[in-house]
């Protein structure tokens, strides 16, 4: 049967995954950092999705698909639960379980939303309302040995190299800090000339802002210490 159903532009997608969120049937997925719509029975046809997209990689198209199937959505998403279920009810039982959930807790990632480059995330993206920011030199991540734990966790994260990235940081960050209402920026740089100019960046674009943002800037050696740790208000 011919029917509405969405299609989606790799070229525009950016892998913010918000349309993966959106989407109440499950029927997107992220591959490979680029949305995909996952099985055609999984679209409704209704379109959640699109106002979720900051780069309008979704549209709607009329083909051949298979029509809406509600009950394998149902299915799909009691398999979901039931294995969320499985997952957590370790945590509530007595035994040996607790302590292995403790070792699985302290080692799962931290990272909340994707991208994570400067450069590719979007600046209307709604993670951004009320949140801490944590902006990080590329490096950090692999010289500091629980960073996720330490520095991403309850946080958004950016990152970015200003070594590599022939870009002044600052216009894009001076608009995300604009657009929201950023509760507490975090910057971590490494004890290298180089790195002195991401944490430059961000006291500048909270200066274009016009806000008041608590600014703390966390100093990283090569051996995996911290250095210092500055803090602005």
């Amino acid at each position: 049967m011919k029917r509405k159903i969405i299609k989606i532009d790799r070229e525009l997608c950016n892998g913010c995954a918000l349309c993966v969120t959106a989407c109440h049937e499950g029927a997107i997925v992220l591959k490979e950092g680029k949305a995909e719509l996952v099985r055609d029975d999984y679209c409704d046809g209704l379109g959640d999705c699109l106002p979720a997209c900051p780069t309008g990689a979704i549209s709607f198209e009329h083909r051949e698909a298979p029509a809406y199937d509600a009950v394998a959505v149902e299915a799909k998403k009691v398999l979901m639960q039931t294995m969320r279920e499985a997952r957590s009810a370790c945590s509530v039982t007595s035994g040996g379980c607790t302590s292995q959930n403790t070792v699985q807790e302290s080692n799962r990632s931290q990272l909340r939303q994707f991208p994570v480059q400067i450069q590719l995330v979007p600046e209307n993206a709604p993670y951004f309302r009320n949140a801490h920011v944590l902006v990080a030199a590329d490096c950090c991540a692999y010289a500091y040995e629980d960073f996720h734990n330490s520095f991403m966790k309850n946080r958004i994260t950016l990152i970015g190299c200003p070594k590599l990235d022939d870009v002044d940081y600052s216009e894009k960050l001076a608009a995300i800090f604009k657009a929201h209402a950023i509760r507490s920026i975090t910057v971590t740089r490494m004890d290298v000339p180089c790195c002195s100019s991401l944490a430059h960046a961000v006291q500048h674009a909270i200066k274009k802002s016009n806000k008041d943002i608590p600014l703390t800037v966390v100093t990283i050696t090569s051996e995996g210490t911290i250095l210092n740790t500055e803090e602005y208000v």
